[in-house]
């Protein structure tokens, strides 16, 4: 078992795994984003069942471990390629024989980590350790998530800088995973010459489904609400 977790394909295997993971949680993270459309009463309650559900707890927890391995084994696995290529040779046959998207798989994802990182210092650190201001929904106090990020979406110059970023960066995830989607099930065994064009199709049909709903909400707050 070890030697299978340490040899090239099992550290494939475990990128995939924990790319698969952090896939089905962007669906669950769009669903509750999503809530933002129906104001604020109905965001704060999504915010505050998330926040208090014991369960969603210790999901975050395992979230934040998928993150790290899917990071972490990404740059192994790419710092052993760039060893194991000559460049020149690598660049020329990559561009005959395979997407944009594919072959700066690795660029796309150190620009998404890095937006990862300010989200999660403006939203994250802020709803769990920082001062918030509260409000009351149908009796019950709770934070006002929907103030804190509305306020990122709104308000003057930064609000438009932010929301740039927010935007291209979806854009960069939705042609991570468009590549991302099918790849990884064809490392853990899962495709074949039929299966792997309906894997694509999906995988483009779910890439742009992410990017798309989660670039809705700041141009509904920037120019519709």
């Amino acid at each position: 078992m070890s030697n299978f977790i340490t040899s090239s394909l099992g550290k494939k295997v475990i990128l995939s795994l924990s790319g698969l993971f952090l896939i089905m949680f962007l669906l669950v993270h769009l669903t509750a984003n999503l809530f933002l459309l129906g104001g604020s009463d109905a965001f704060n309650i999504a915010t505050h069942f998330m926040d208090t559900n014991p369960v969603i707890q210790i999901i975050q927890s395992i979230l934040a471990l998928g993150f790290i391995i899917h990071i972490l084994y990404a740059l192994i696995i790419q710092f052993q390629n760039w060893r194991a290529t000559p460049v020149k040779y690598k660049k020329k046959y990559q561009k005959e024989s395979s997407s944009w998207s594919s072959r700066n798989m690795i660029w796309l994802g150190i620009f998404i980590f890095g937006f990862l990182f300010t989200h999660i210092i403006n939203f994250f650190y802020v709803m769990k350790f920082g001062e918030m201001s509260s409000t009351i929904v149908h009796g019950e106090e709770m934070h006002d998530a929907y103030k804190l990020v509305v306020g990122l979406f709104t308000g003057g110059t930064l609000a438009y800088v932010y929301s740039g970023v927010y935007i291209v960066s979806f854009v960069a995830l939705g042609l991570h995973l468009n590549h991302a989607f099918w790849s990884a099930f064809q490392t853990v065994g899962w495709s074949n010459d039929i299966w792997r064009k309906r894997l694509s199709v999906i995988g483009s049909l779910y890439a742009l489904l992410i990017s798309v709903g989660f670039t809705v909400i700041p141009i509904y707050f920037l120019f519709i609400k």
